[in-house]
């Protein structure tokens, strides 16, 4: 087997698998072990570069960092019994939500409004995530940026559709502001209704940010005739927000397995529904709903029945009685494609007062003219560049659900950080194909024979729960936060569960005598010294076999006696015992930090770095 070289990037996000989950490729064990140090606002700022909203993630993040996180994989092939049962990963989003709780004031180390403009208009449409992140990353350049906004307050989406029981308002106005405050100009309550019109205005570039604003309707028999009673989950939610709807019938069907219906279901609890109910055509495990959403909507008492196809609405004497629903199952054929097949049993009928459809979300571009240079694909989606995300039109760029259809916030952040080096380097006449090369350091963490610069122990303890409001728990309250967050000693406790997985083992071929005594003291097993040999091979004849063949294996070039050294990343706990026990220094532990390169200095050409 050919041997990794482990200072490469390429190899470390193999490694680093929290980082690279995440879109926005926040370095998650670095902001950890500030938050571990007490350095909540380092902790914070190191989040806010990354990705922009840490309080409102650190409380609605979908967390495609969690399943990544390597301490999951740990406890499930090496953790006591009682671990291995349900692997815990580190609670990388709550412990987000800690730096943003315990910061304090961090306005004085936010980018200051460029001192001279640049002379250049950018023009964003909507003011969600992805719009926002374009402003944050172009206003501290100079740029006059303009948010052009239908609702009155900046936040979009994260504003009007998830619940304030997730999502306080003053989270929402703290984390926007930051980024209004940086000199961007913000148009609330006008929408905008004609994109020629706003190219007419002359900006330099339009970034389209406007999300998935449709949410998806049944035509089913029936749905004409109790329509007085049955409301589009997204239209309903940013009612609820808006204060349009305050209450809501004693019985309710919310129809969808998202987390859109998620919020629908636990907000109709806390508008008067005392019997709530989820139908879902997927079975349970399909739901697209993350699985904390779906655990915290049955703690309230919410049932999710499953494998139910909606077939009509009843009513009688013009009002909506219930609806009747289909048994189905699912069938694979030899490709693993699903098919829902009845499975013959009477059609169910489940009465209720309202209710809540919430099966999706759709584009909707009315407003961008189709003779206005922007191409669109057969399903009415604009044409985008998935690097660049320009559309046919160069200067006018798409991102978050507006560019590739509904996702998540953190997705959103991704697009219009990439979004906005196109603009910087569109308008200076640059390539905005030719990306630019994250920031990698590695550095040595030792500060004596035994002394690291991080604290490499490992904790044996299980996820410790978020606690959650006893004024929530009534159900009573639209507005009452759900969880409290962890206090200070609990994310403590929390942060010692991380394994530090950015802190490198490496290996120096040259000072090793292959004394074995890594081997030896090492706790998971994971280091080997053997002949090479190819992969399949070479994975048989470990210390402990090496069964996740999507982690690559750091092997070595060949030793004095030919043999080769061996590491499985997967199960290693980054503990430094090999460093320490080694007597010629051939192991050390060196941090790897890797930077994604935002508009700005670093993705500037030579040309424009000399011209500075």
């Amino acid at each position: 087997m050919e041997p990794t070289d482990i200072r490469n990037p390429d190899t470390f996000h193999k490694v680093v698998d929290c980082q690279w989950a995440c879109p926005a490729h926040t370095p998650v064990p670095e902001y950890i072990r500030l938050i571990a140090a007490g350095r909540h606002a380092d902790a914070y700022m190191v989040n806010w570069h990354s990705n922009v909203f840490p309080g409102i993630l650190g409380r609605t993040c979908d967390r495609p960092c969690e399943p990544a996180c390597r301490r999951g994989r740990v406890e499930e092939n090496n953790g006591p019994e009682s671990m291995r049962d349900k692997p815990e990963p580190v609670a990388i989003c709550r412990l987000k939500r800690v730096a943003a709780d315990h910061k304090g004031d961090v306005r004085a180390r936010m980018p200051k409004p460029a001192a001279q403009p640049n002379g250049r208009r950018i023009a964003c449409v909507g003011a969600g995530p992805s719009s926002l992140t374009v402003a944050r990353d172009l206003a501290p350049l100079g740029y006059s940026v303009t948010v052009f906004e239908a609702d009155p307050k900046a936040g979009g989406f994260m504003r009007t559709q998830v619940p304030r029981f997730r999502l306080p308002e003053e989270v929402i106005d703290e984390e926007c502001g930051y980024i209004l405050d940086l000199g961007v100009e913000f148009v609330g309550g006008r929408r905008i209704d004609s994109m020629k019109a706003l190219l007419g205005e002359r900006f330099d570039a339009v970034f389209v940010g406007s999300g998935a604003p449709r949410g998806r309707d049944l035509d089913l028999p029936g749905r004409t005739e109790g329509a007085a009673s049955i409301h589009v989950g997204l239209d309903w939610l940013a009612n609820v927000y808006f204060g349009h709807v305050t209450r809501i019938g004693k019985r309710v069907l919310v129809l969808g397995g998202g987390n859109t219906a998620m919020d629908c279901c636990r907000s109709a609890r806390r508008l008067g529904g005392a019997d709530v109910k989820v139908l879902v055509r997927s079975g349970f495990d399909e739901m697209k709903a993350s699985p904390w959403e779906k655990e915290d909507a049955m703690h309230e008492g919410i049932p999710i029945l499953d494998y139910r196809v909606p077939k009509a609405f009843v009513h009688a004497s013009g009002r909506l009685t219930g609806m009747t629903f289909e048994r189905v199952r699912a069938e694979y054929d030899e490709r693993g494609r699903r098919k829902l097949v009845p499975t013959g049993e009477p059609d169910e009928f489940h009465p209720c007062d309202e209710v809540l459809i919430a099966v999706g979300q759709e584009n909707a571009f009315p407003w961008i003219e189709r003779d206005a240079g922007i191409g669109f694909d057969e399903w009415g989606m604009p044409v985008v560049d998935k690097a660049t995300f320009q559309s046919t039109l160069p200067h006018v760029l798409f991102g978050g659900d507006a560019a590739f259809g509904p996702k998540n916030i953190i997705w959103a952040v991704a697009h219009g950080h990439a979004a906005a080096i196109s603009i910087d380097k569109l308008l200076h006449g640059e390539d905005p194909r030719e990306r630019p090369d994250p920031m990698v350091r590695l550095e040595s963490q030792k500060m004596g024979i035994h002394e690291w610069s991080y604290d490499n122990a490992v904790s044996p303890d299980e996820r410790y729960a978020v606690p959650w409001s006893e004024a929530a728990k009534k159900l009573d309250s639209i507005s009452a936060e759900v969880e409290l967050g962890f206090d200070a000693a609990t994310a403590w406790k929390e942060t010692q569960r991380c394994l530090n997985c950015d802190v490198q083992t490496v290996f120096t071929r040259d000072k090793c005598i292959e004394c074995d005594a890594c081997v030896d003291i090492c706790p998971t097993d994971c280091i080997t010294f053997t002949r090479n040999g190819d992969e399949a091979d070479l994975r048989t004849r470990l210390t402990a076999p090496a069964l996740n063949l999507e982690q690559d294996l750091y092997v070595s070039e060949p030793l004095k006696t030919m043999r080769v050294m061996v590491k499985d990343e997967d199960v290693c706990l980054h503990c430094s015992l090999c460093a320490e026990r080694c007597p010629t220094g051939a192991w050390d532990m060196q941090k790897f930090l890797l930077l994604e390169t935002h508009a700005g200095s670093g993705c500037r050409s030579k040309k424009r770095r000399e011209a500075a």
